[in-house]
C-alpha cells in the first residue's frame, strides 16, 4: 500500500469482544486440583506432598471468582487438567484466528466501518499459536481484507497499548488510517492447571481495538491524548517454551503437553514489589507530561490481573483509594486475560462517560513491560 501523503490525529473509534461460553467457577476448579492433588500425593509417598487449594485462597490471592475457558472438560478432569483442541488441518481457521476475528467483527460493526476501508492488522498477544504464518495474516484473509497488511507482535500482558501506540504512529505518520488491533488470548494453553500457586490465575477471550484517522472516526469516539511504553527486563515472569526446546537435547515434548518449566512461571511477590511502584510513576510521569492530574482522570482501565495490585496503583494514581466507578474490574468474572484486561474493562465500562471525560487505559505485566493510553471521550 503507497504512503498516504499527510498524517492524521488517531482516535479509538470502537472496540470489540469475543467472551468464550465456557466457564469455570473457583469451586469447580479447587475441587478438580484437590483432586489430582490427593492422586499424585498417593501415588508418590516419597515426594513432597501436594497442599490442597482452596475457594477462600484464590479470592484472597487475586480476587478471581471466575473465568471463561474455550473448553473446560479436559482442564478439570484431574487425569487431564490441560486443555484439548482437535488439530485443525491447514486449509481450516485456526482457533486464535477464529476468535480473533469474532472480536474484530464486533468492533468493526460497532464502528460502522467496512473492512474496505481497513489498512492493516495487528495481532497483538501474550502467545501466538504458531510462528508462521502470521496470525495477523490469517485474520485479515478471513476478514476479506484485499489490500493492506498485517503482522504478529508480542509484549506479553502489554501487548495491546503496545498495539495501540503502534498503530496511533501509522496514523500518524500517514502509513494507515484505519488498523485493527486484534487481542486473541487463550492463556488456558500456557498454564500450568497443576500448579496451585497459579492454576487459577488465566482465562480466555478476544478483543479488538479499531484505531484511525479523526476524519473518518464516527461522531462517538475517543481522542488518543499520548501513549507511552515502557520496558525494563525481568525474569519474574517467564515462559521458555519456544521453537529451539527440542535443541536441548532432553527427548521430544511428550503426548500430555509441554513440560512444566516450559509454562508460565512468575515470582509473584516480587512482581506486586517491583511493578507496582514502576506503573504508578509511569503513569503519574506520562500524565504531567500532557499537562494532567489524578483530579483530571474521570476513569482508570487498568490492567486485570490482580485486585491488589489494581489498588495501589490507583491509589497512586488518583491520590485517593479508587472505588469501583473510577477503576472497574472485570477480573472477578474474566480472571487474568493477559493484554486483553484492559480492553475488556474499557469496552464493558466506557458508555456512562460523557464529552470530555478522560481516562487512562494501561497494562502491564512480563518483560517488564508497561504501556498507558490517555484517552478523551468525544461524543
Amino acid at each position: 500500500m503507497s504512503q498516504h501523503a499527510h498524517g492524521a490525529t488517531p482516535v479509538i473509534s470502537s472496540t470489540g469482544l469475543f467472551t468464550p461460553s465456557d466457564t469455570i467457577s473457583n469451586a469447580e476448579l479447587v475441587a478438580s486440583f484437590n483432586a489430582y492433588a490427593d492422586r499424585y500425593n498417593a501415588a508418590n509417598p516419597d515426594a513432597e506432598l501436594l497442599t490442597h487449594s482452596s475457594v477462600e485462597f484464590v479470592e484472597k490471592a487475586s480476587g478471581i471468582k471466575s473465568r471463561h475457558v474455550m473448553d473446560k472438560r479436559a482442564i478439570v478432569d484431574p487425569d487431564i487438567m490441560e486443555p484439548r483442541y482437535s488439530e485443525r488441518p491447514n486449509d481450516q481457521i485456526s482457533l486464535m484466528a477464529e476468535i480473533g476475528v469474532a472480536a474484530c467483527r464486533d468492533a468493526l460493526e460497532r464502528a460502522g466501518r467496512n473492512i474496505e476501508d481497513v489498512d492493516a492488522v495487528l495481532c497483538a498477544a501474550s502467545n501466538m499459536q504458531r510462528a508462521y504464518p502470521a496470525m495477523a495474516v490469517e485474520i485479515q484473509h478471513e476478514l476479506g481484507m484485499q489490500r493492506g497488511f498485517g503482522f504478529d507482535m508480542n509484549v506479553a500482558c502489554s501487548s495491546a497499548t503496545f498495539g495501540i501506540q503502534t498503530a496511533a504512529d501509522y496514523i500518524r505518520c500517514g502509513n494507515a488510517r484505519s488498523v485493527l488491533v486484534v487481542n486473541p488470548e487463550i492463556t488456558s494453553g500456557h498454564l500450568n492447571w497443576r500448579d496451585r500457586d497459579s492454576h487459577f490465575i488465566f482465562g480466555d477471550v478476544a478483543t479488538a481495538i479499531v484505531v484511525e484517522a479523526k476524519d473518518m472516526a464516527p461522531a462517538q469516539h475517543w481522542e488518543i491524548l499520548g501513549t507511552r511504553l515502557k520496558t525494563q527486563f525481568s525474569n519474574n515472569i517467564r515462559n521458555n517454551f519456544g521453537f529451539l526446546n527440542r535443541a536441548h537435547g532432553q527427548g521430544p515434548v511428550n503426548q500430555s503437553g509441554p513440560r512444566n518449566d516450559k509454562l508460565f512461571v512468575q515470582e509473584g511477590r516480587k512482581v506486586f514489589k517491583e511493578v507496582v511502584p514502576m506503573v504508578g510513576q509511569m503513569i503519574i510521569e506520562h500524565a504531567e507530561s500532557l499537562g494532567l492530574s489524578g483530579a483530571d482522570l474521570r476513569r482508570l482501565w487498568l490492567h486485570q490481573a490482580n485486585t491488589g495490585m489494581n489498588r495501589l496503583i490507583a491509589q497512586k494514581v488518583l491520590g485517593h483509594e479508587a472505588n469501583e466507578d473510577e477503576s472497574p474490574t472485570v477480573l472477578d468474572t474474566y480472571a487474568n486475560t493477559s493484554s486483553a484486561g484492559s480492553i475488556i474493562a474499557f469496552h464493558k465500562h466506557n458508555e456512562d462517560l460523557t464529552a470530555g471525560d478522560i481516562g487512562l487505559i494501561c497494562s502491564f505485566g512480563a518483560g517488564y513491560s508497561a504501556g498507558s493510553v490517555f484517552v478523551r471521550k468525544v461524543a
